[in-house]
């Protein structure tokens, strides 16, 4: 079992509202109700924020984001987790061999990216991109950019894969919960099918 594997399973839990989370990580990768419950799941890791950035429209939304791509903002405990053990999670679950988009979701917006605050965070970002490749074989096309301003998306969106509210489907005259509709838009996506593709044993979410 290798590093990456053994830190996604030794411990999926989050840490008391309490625990001092001083350090943040930035990342794309796809659909951000899918990147927030994978990350929300890590040991050392906060509540995760949903939201947009990397473009220059003004106040961007869900359906009105121009040209800004879905984005988390991961809060972590250093002393639990690091940020390149965080890039490490996030590179294998996602396709970053895949520079169009992820999995059923196309075009900018849903774009893989890296957004990085100094140098010290784009080191581990160039070193995390560097191990990647090397283990695939494959140039990752996953840039690292630099950090501006993060637009959370509104609370509708924040928590979707675990909230109890339900959605109306009035074409079948039935309503489900965010997280039903969450758990089919993952599978029939096939997020975890091509990331178990890519990466194997190593896909640190979809066993």
């Amino acid at each position: 079992m290798t590093p990456v594997r053994i830190l996604a399973t030794a411990a999926f839990a989050l840490l008391p509202a309490t625990a001092p989370l001083a350090e943040t990580a930035t990342v794309a990768g796809g659909c951000f109700w899918c990147v927030e419950a994978d990350f929300e799941s890590v040991a050392g890791v906060g509540d995760v924020i949903s939201g947009f950035t990397g473009g220059t429209t003004s106040d961007p939304e869900y359906g009105g984001s121009g040209d800004h791509i879905e984005a988390v903002q991961i809060p972590f405990d250093e002393s639990v987790i690091g940020y390149r053990e965080i890039l490490d999670l996030f590179l294998r679950s996602v396709d970053p061999l895949d520079d169009g988009g992820q999995f059923c979701d196309r075009g900018r917006e849903y774009t893989t990216a890296i957004f990085v605050d100094g140098p010290e965070q784009r080191a581990a970002a160039e070193a995390a991109i560097a191990d990647a490749e090397a283990e695939l074989g494959q140039e990752i096309v996953t840039p690292i950019l630099e950090a501006g301003e993060f637009y959370p998306v509104g609370d509708y969106h924040q928590d979707y894969y675990k909230s109890d509210d339900r959605l109306a489907f009035s074409s079948v005259g039935l309503a489900v919960p965010k997280k039903v509709a969450y758990k089919r838009y993952r599978e029939g996506c096939g997020r975890d099918a091509r990331v178990e593709q890519v990466w194997g044993a190593d896909a640190p979410f979809t066993h």
